[in-house]
Formats: C-alpha cells, sequence, structure tokens
C-alpha cells in the first residue's frame, strides 16, 4: 500500500483557506439540524418527538415502527453523517499543510462530519433538542478512512456486524450503538497515531485538533446517552429485540 504522505502535495496555508472551513461548519451544522425520523414519523401521521423515549433517533424509530423503517431512519442519518466527510475528502485530498506534511483532508473530513453531529444533537430548528448522534457517527466513521482506502470498509463492515449481533444477543440497543461509537473511534484514531506519529509527539495543533475531534464525538455520545447508561446500570432500560422488530415488519 502506497503511503500517502509520499504521493505529491500541494501546500496551502490555513491562513489562506480558514474562511472555509467556518462556512463548512455552518453548512454542516445545519445539513445536522435536519432530522430524518421527524420527516419519516410524520409521513407515518405521527411525531417520534411525542412516542417512546421522545428521542428522534434509529433506536426509537425501529421501536415504534419496526425494523424496516429503523433501518431506513440510520441508513439516512448515516448519509448525512458521512457524505460531508467523503466532499472533504475529495475537495482537500491532493492539499497539506503550509511546512507541514500534514494532509488537509485528514483534519477537514472529521471537522466536516463533527459539525453535522453537533447540528443533529443541538439543531437551532428544533430548539436544541435533537437525536442523539449514533447513525449520523457511525457514517462519519463509515466514509472517513473508506474513502482513501476502499478496503477499510470491509473492516467498518465487519464491526457493524459485531455490534448488531450484540445487540441482538444482549438486546441492549444503548450500550451496543456506545460500544459501536468508541470501538471505531479507537480504531481510526490508531490509524492517524501511527500516520503522524512524529507529528503527535511534537504536539502539532492540528493532529491534536484531529484527537480532540475524535474525544468530543464520544464524550458527545455518552453524554447524550446518560439517561440510558444510569437505567442500565439500574436495570432499568428498554430492551431492543431485533428478531422481535424483524417479526413486526413481517407481519405489518
Amino acid at each position: 500500500m502506497t503511503s500517502l504522505l509520499l504521493l505529491p502535495q500541494k501546500t496551502l496555508a490555513f491562513a489562506d483557506c480558514w474562511y472555509w472551513f467556518l462556512l463548512a461548519a455552518v453548512v454542516c451544522y445545519f445539513i445536522g439540524c435536519f432530522n430524518f425520523a421527524v420527516l419519516i414519523s410524520h409521513f407515518k401521521k405521527s411525531d417520534i418527538r411525542d412516542i417512546g423515549s421522545g428521542n428522534p433517533g434509529s433506536m426509537n424509530m425501529t421501536r415504534t415502527f419496526g425494523l424496516k423503517i429503523g433501518a431506513i431512519n440510520f441508513f439516512c442519518d448515516a448519509i448525512k453523517g458521512g457524505l460531508p466527510a467523503l466532499v472533504a475528502w475529495l475537495i482537500f485530498r491532493d492539499y497539506v499543510f503550509e511546512g507541514t506534511e500534514i494532509i488537509i483532508a485528514d483534519f477537514a473530513r472529521y471537522f466536516f462530519g463533527t459539525f453535522v453531529i453537533v447540528g443533529h444533537v443541538f439543531p437551532v430548528i428544533f430548539k436544541f433538542k435533537g437525536g442523539k448522534g449514533i447513525a449520523s457517527t457511525m457514517g462519519l466513521f463509515l466514509f472517513a478512512l473508506p474513502c482513501e482506502q476502499w478496503w477499510y470498509f470491509f473492516i467498518v463492515a465487519a464491526f457493524f456486524c459485531a455490534v448488531l449481533g450484540y445487540i441482538a444477543l444482549t438486546e441492549w440497543g444503548s450500550m451496543g450503538s456506545l460500544i459501536g461509537v468508541s470501538g471505531l473511534t479507537i480504531w481510526q484514531a490508531c490509524i492517524f497515531a501511527v500516520r503522524y506519529k512524529a507529528e503527535l509527539a511534537a504536539l502539532n495543533p492540528v493532529v491534536i485538533s484531529i484527537f480532540m475531534m475524535f474525544l468530543a464525538i464520544n464524550l458527545l455520545t455518552w453524554l447524550r446517552h446518560n439517561t440510558n447508561i444510569y437505567k442500565l446500570v439500574a436495570g432499568e432500560e428498554h430492551h431492543t429485540s431485533v428478531i422481535k422488530r424483524k417479526n413486526k415488519t413481517k407481519r405489518t
């Protein structure tokens, strides 16, 4: 495998492109504000925010409308989180920050994705009451590395299947979701730790910011699941049976 750092790169100073990142942050935030769960539930003549847990996300959609609708919602939210990362990669993959060997796309794709997730969790159009960000985060990680090496997709897919298997066996949907996000974060963080080990040792601010975004994404998703964690500890968390939801979908 050819190292991306060995490919010809164009240089770009942050001072010459900061306004593009500012614009991207705003655009990605409002992309994140668009909530598919609310839209799909309106087509079902209801409002998912008034049903079940009240969370406008894939898990509540699955519990309410069945596995098929939950899967559609997850897919839409995942695409919402992943496409901006892909766009960032396509725009900046041939550039490095001036005076460094840091590929701008390595920073930009997580920067774009982070603001999508923030918009999903804290949407201004819904008075900052949004979903928990699992599907959008999984989408970000699904696109972020596979867009540079296609075979990375199979690693993400295998891990995703393992998470689904965990949820199917334990029926702990929230814990499975958190394990999925944390596991993919650790894997991708390790990739960048190896790629930029010299810059990381020198505490390069761009590389440090990439790891800070990893941390922020995880803190955000775990904090949004604080109620679920309390219920898990107390043994009061709702079970999410994939098999039962699948049978419900078949009957309907």
